[in-house]
């Protein structure tokens, strides 16, 4: 007998709120990794071609202009790191509450009644970390690289005022 559960199987499966949750974690992961990659090549790119102020930039406000593009969707990464665990527990929850709904239905507590809910409800756990870890760890770096770049150019800028 083998093991016939693969994450694939949350997509098959006859539970729609399963399947909802598989698919907007899914689709969250998918984002995540479309924002890394993006900020990836805009770093390889800044390190390439160095974000400087020149003396006739307006200093008040050309850091945080200079910024922008090192800052956005950074709030994505940081949404999904932290409410992806908790849409994997819900599809956890949603999985034990279908097994003790086999275990009634079935009158039975045999291992094959109370399995498919349990391996869905672990799926939908591990969805929620595979989106999440990435985002966490990604927005980690990319906020505190975004963080030494904004005190370089305050620096810049109080050099320049000081001339």
């Amino acid at each position: 007998m083998g093991n016939s559960f693969s994450l694939i199987s949350l997509f098959s499966g006859r539970d729609l709120m399963t399947l909802f949750v598989s698919v907007v974690l899914v689709v969250a992961s998918i984002l995540s990794w479309t924002v890394i990659i993006e900020k990836i090549r805009l770093w390889h790119w800044q390190k390439h071609n160095p974000v400087s102020i020149k003396h006739n930039d307006n200093l008040d406000v050309i850091a945080d202009k200079l910024m922008r593009p090192f800052d956005k969707n950074l709030w994505f990464l940081s949404m999904v790191s932290y409410v992806a665990p908790f849409i994997g527990l819900f599809g956890t929850v949603w999985g034990v509450m279908d097994s003790f709904a086999s275990i009634g239905v079935n009158q039975s507590v045999s291992i094959g009644v109370i399995a498919p809910g349990l391996a869905t409800a672990l799926g939908t756990t591990a969805l929620g970390l595979i989106a999440a870890i990435p985002a966490a760890i990604a927005y980690g770096v990319f906020a505190k690289r975004a963080d030494n770049l904004y005190g370089d150019l305050e620096d810049q800028i109080k050099e320049i005022k000081h001339k």
